[in-house]
């Protein structure tokens, strides 16, 4: 775990330090900035991007997955039977043209989403004590990334994203574990046949077929709370966007250098850097403040989204 605290450390250190050189070393004028601010398409991307919560620009979709999830929490000495899922969602995809090169797509993906997760889905029974559980998951959900063109209506897309959720669980326990008080079964009634609030980090590639359907195949850690503590939460939310703010900063500069290098760059580090801070949440839910450790699921997902 150490190892991982000091990764991003050093992670986000480097990502400063680039930033911070980028700008010193910079020989553009004042006229040159005063340019790129008035005028660069790619600064008024970035804008529409994180300010503009319309969709008229965007085209409606309809996406449907499936897949097969693990479930996990800290410190907790049972075993699940593993769920399939299948999910639904539905919202607004967009496309455009990235830093001016006409093979070089940004992608974005803003939905509501509905899911199951279950082991009645995967047609499997705990075999002695393992515990059995169905979930019902809301949410919403949004992806962004880069990919490059492959033919006049194909492309291949490299995201990272996160979500908000809601999660009801039940569990049920093999009789074996009811015969004695268990503290460890006292936990998991916390999250029992109630809504508890969630986070998650995902990471994919679409693959657009051609104008109107994507293939998809995305990883997904998820957790469940077992408390909503607003504050420290929003502290910990706090961190991960300014880390993932500082190496948008960084990956802006490759795009200026190295454009077709950087959907690649861009995929890797940052879902490398959603990946290490959801891997601190499964010990402390709202790291690094002190906090309980919340269920894991760890998804692995498959499916078409339909573009109209």
């Amino acid at each position: 775990m150490m190892k991982i605290h000091y990764i991003l450390i050093v992670l986000i250190s480097f990502i400063i330090a680039s930033t911070i050189n980028a700008q010193q070393d910079s020989t553009k004028t004042e006229e040159d900035w005063e340019w790129h601010w008035i005028d660069s398409d790619e600064w008024i991307w970035h804008w529409d991007d994180d300010f503009d919560f319309g969709f008229s620009k965007s085209r409606p979709s309809i996406s449907l997955n499936f897949g097969f999830a693990q479930i996990d929490r800290k410190n907790l000495n049972k075993d699940f039977v593993n769920p399939n899922l299948l999910e639904l969602k539905l919202g607004y995809i967009r496309d455009k043209t990235a830093w001016g090169k006409d093979d070089l797509v940004k992608h974005g993906y803003k939905n509501l989403f509905l899911s199951n997760e279950s082991n009645k889905l995967s047609g499997k029974e705990s075999a002695g004590s393992e515990i059995e559980s169905d979930m019902w998951r809301l949410g919403i959900e949004r992806t962004a990334g880069y990919g490059y063109k492959l033919g006049e209506t194909s492309a291949i897309i490299l995201y990272n994203g996160y979500t908000l959720n809601w999660s009801r669980i039940d569990f049920k326990y093999p009789e074996i574990l009811t015969l004695i008080p268990d503290p460890e079964i006292e936990t998991l009634n916390l999250y029992d046949e109630v809504f508890r609030f969630g986070t998650s980090g995902v990471g994919g590639i679409r693959i657009k077929m051609i104008d109107n359907l994507m293939l998809d195949a995305s990883y997904e850690r998820s957790i469940v709370f077992q408390r909503h503590l607003f504050w420290k939460w929003a502290g910990s939310a706090i961190i991960e966007s300014v880390a993932q703010g500082l190496l948008d900063k960084f990956i802006d500069e490759i795009f200026e250098s190295s454009p077709y290098a950087a959907p690649v760059v861009n995929f890797v580090l940052k879902n490398a850097m959603s990946y290490g801070i959801y891997e601190l949440r499964k010990e402390k839910m709202n790291w690094p403040f002190e906090s309980e450790a919340p269920i894991a699921y760890d998804q692995f997902k498959f499916g078409l989204t339909f573009v109209f």
